[in-house]
């Protein structure tokens, strides 16, 4: 029989007497997030800069559009992004009206409210009035794509 070969396996499969060589590696949660960070497009020095974020504050990245790559930290209870040159976060550009949207926290809550543009704001793709914001999501004023980054104390912890 094909079957009866010394040792009692069939050839090819694996013998019982063999000491296994599988190993079960566990990754810390630093290294989890470091890698969902790559995933999502987040570089190396904009990581640095969303792990130093000191509570109740928080990072806007633009992502898409004129000054891609600038960032914007929120840590007022008050931020408005709009074309006039006063606003808090000056975004030069037609598409965006003088005062566009506001930034708000109360703790370590942020809100985005639209203060009555032309173009409207976004909020990960729908047209709101105001929104509460969450890691990761996207804003859009005017023609700027924005990634809200919430200070990384203020995250609940994740479960497992």
């Amino acid at each position: 029989m094909a079957d009866d070969v010394p040792g009692g396996s069939p050839e090819g499969a694996p013998s019982n007497d063999a000491p296994s060589n599988d190993t079960t590696a566990h990754f810390t949660e630093d290294f989890v997030s470091q890698l969902t960070a790559m995933e999502a497009g987040i570089s190396p020095d904009e990581q640095e800069a969303i792990a130093a974020l000191p509570s109740g504050s928080a990072l806007l990245i633009v992502r898409r559009g004129p000054n891609a790559g600038a960032r914007f930290l929120l840590d007022a209870d008050s931020t408005v992004a709009g074309r006039h040159p006063d606003a808090d976060i000056f975004l030069d550009d037609v598409t965006v009206s003088r005062r566009h949207a506001e930034f708000t926290r109360v703790g370590n809550i942020f809100q985005v409210h639209d203060l009555g543009s032309l173009n409207g704001t976004y909020f990960d793709g729908v047209r709101i009035e105001s929104a509460l914001l969450s890691d990761g999501a996207e804003v859009q004023v005017g023609k700027f794509r924005l990634t809200f980054y919430a200070s990384r104390r203020d995250l609940a912890p994740t479960s497992r």
